[in-house]
């Protein structure tokens, strides 16, 4: 499931390919909906009556069961019959990612991408509502699942139920399910006010959790997370990944001054070369890099009165006069990221096979 950045990544590159007469876009409109189609395959629970995909059935209909909750629903995890929170959370993320970014441009495929992200939210609010003081963040061992190779409809395994708590916390894996849900909230909030409400008021919750009880959920549950989705950049990437997407989803200002104050300490200041379900340090810099280029842009989604327009505006002037230089230093960690990626920069650090001419030729246009 973390093959999403490769989803999001070619969205982008379909994009590109619009205004470049050497490419076919119908292609790209081929390839983004079978990237979609993808995650109708690995739906877990009870399949809708529209499921295109007909080869695959209703499964694990017991979910949550040892718990006496209802985690029937999610994403299977690649060819595992295991509900793996954290990957899971950051497939949603980044799929909600997508769609904001280019939803637009998605026409006809735009509503199943936004099914694709609500199969998971939906799953994700009952994981962090289920129980108070509890996140629900697995379904299955993949230590037995792992021996034996079977269709999700046919599996005979444990359903065993994973959890992090007050007492044995996951901040990683409760931070990102608080950006998937923050990020699915923007995904929404013109097509379903009130489901995006419900998702947005939820992430908050989940977030006050996982900074207040933190600890990495890779301690908490080493024997079934590890080292299948080990948290091994631990957990500060992904408080400051929740502070942003929660600060992109509600324009509450507490949140950038959460980032301010605990950016040096949770490694916002180091460069990074990755981005995947583990780290997320690239894509926070790049979320917070829009608020330092264009703080005015962020007035568009503040719609209720103009004295919150005006307030707000007034804080983020000031907020951002006051730290030019650290979200400059973010600008730049972008920068970085962006070139040692694309073939004839200077800081290129990628390595290609022989479809690097393809990428070659993108490059101007980059």
């Amino acid at each position: 499931m973390a093959r999403i950045v490769m989803f999001w990544l070619l969205q982008f590159v379909w994009m590109l390919s619009l205004c470049c007469s050497a490419f076919n876009s119908q292609d790209y409109t081929d390839a983004l909906a079978k990237s979609i189609l993808f995650f109708e395959g690995q739906r877990s629970g009870k399949l809708p009556s529209n499921q295109r995909l007909a080869w695959r059935g209703d499964s694990a209909l017991s979910d949550g069961t040892p718990e006496h909750v209802d985690l029937v629903g999610g994403y299977y995890d690649a060819g595992d019959n295991v509900k793996f929170g954290l990957p899971m959370a950051f497939t949603t993320t980044m799929l909600a990612w997508s769609v904001i970014e280019f939803g637009s441009a998605m026409q006809g495929e735009i509503q199943n991408a936004r099914a694709a992200i609500r199969w998971s939210t939906d799953y994700l609010l009952k994981a962090a509502t289920a129980t108070p003081g509890t996140l629900y963040v697995q379904v299955g061992d993949p230590n037995v699942d792992h021996k034996c190779w079977e269709r999700p409809e046919d599996m005979d395994t444990a359903r065993n139920v994973y959890k992090v708590s007050t007492k044995n916390p996951g901040s990683d894996v409760a931070a990102e399910m608080s950006a998937a849900l923050a990020a699915g909230s923007i995904a929404f909030k013109d097509s379903d006010p009130s489901y995006s409400s419900k998702l947005l008021q939820t992430a908050m919750k989940v977030f006050d959790f996982a900074d207040k009880y933190r600890g990495s959920y890779s301690d908490s549950l080493g024997s079934v997370v590890c080292p299948f989705y080990c948290s091994y950049s631990g957990y500060h990437d992904e408080l400051l990944w929740g502070a942003s997407w929660l600060h992109k989803a509600s324009q509450n200002h507490s949140y950038l001054a959460y980032i301010q104050s605990n950016g040096h300490t949770l490694g916002a200041d180091d460069d990074d070369f990755s981005f995947s379900w583990d780290d997320k340090r690239v894509g926070t810099k790049i979320l917070l890099s829009k608020v330092f280029l264009a703080p005015k842009n962020i007035l568009q989604n503040i719609t209720s009165f103009h004295l919150i327009n005006m307030f707000y505006l007034n804080f983020l002037q000031n907020f951002l006069d006051t730290n030019a230089e650290q979200f400059q230093l973010y600008k730049i960690h972008s920068d970085n990221f962006i070139c040692s990626l694309i073939p004839g920069s200077s800081g290129l650090q990628a390595q290609y096979t022989a479809g690097q001419v393809y990428f070659q030729s993108l490059s101007k246009y980059l």
